[in-house]
């Protein structure tokens, strides 16, 4: 099955999915600002609890489904595990993410959820978010397209 093959149901489960995530983080709280900058100001360890538990219910999920199922019911495409190597950019990658959920008090997931609990002026860090990606996407092409020119000059 290729991406053109895919499921009638995939885009519908993608929003369900997106839509059971959000109320999930709206009904436990971590939609809020404030719970995520008590958690990280050691002040309410909910998060942990509620990271935990998600863990916990995906951790059985995909072992379940890659134990049982040959393929991605909804893609056909073969369950397969992505291994990354632990280098300098998820150090500094995450470190970055950390000072940005530390100044905006939250992460992205949560920051859709709390624009639908109606906090607006969310939107100030979901647009950051955006551009801060956009400008590492540009950031990396720019060090690719360098890159390639002096292997082209040198070889």
């Amino acid at each position: 099955m290729t991406g053109n093959d895919r499921s009638p149901l995939f885009l519908p489960v993608i929003y369900l999915g997106g839509l059971i995530f959000g109320f999930g983080l709206a009904i436990s709280g971590m939609a809020r600002p404030e719970v995520v900058l008590d958690f990280l100001q050691f002040d309410d360890l909910g998060l942990l609890f509620v990271m935990g538990g998600a863990a916990v219910v995906t951790g059985i999920t995909f072992t379940v489904a890659t134990r049982y199922l040959g393929d991605a019911p909804l893609t056909g495409r073969e369950y397969t595990r992505r291994l990354k190597d632990f280098d300098r950019n998820v150090v500094i990658g995450g470190a970055i993410f950390g000072v940005g959920w530390g100044l905006s008090g939250i992460c992205p997931g949560a920051a859709y959820a709390s624009f639908g609990v109606g906090n607006y002026p969310i939107l100030y860090a979901v647009a950051g978010m955006f551009l801060g990606a956009y400008a590492q996407g540009y950031w990396r092409a720019r060090q690719s397209n360098d890159a390639d020119a002096a292997d082209a000059t040198s070889g």
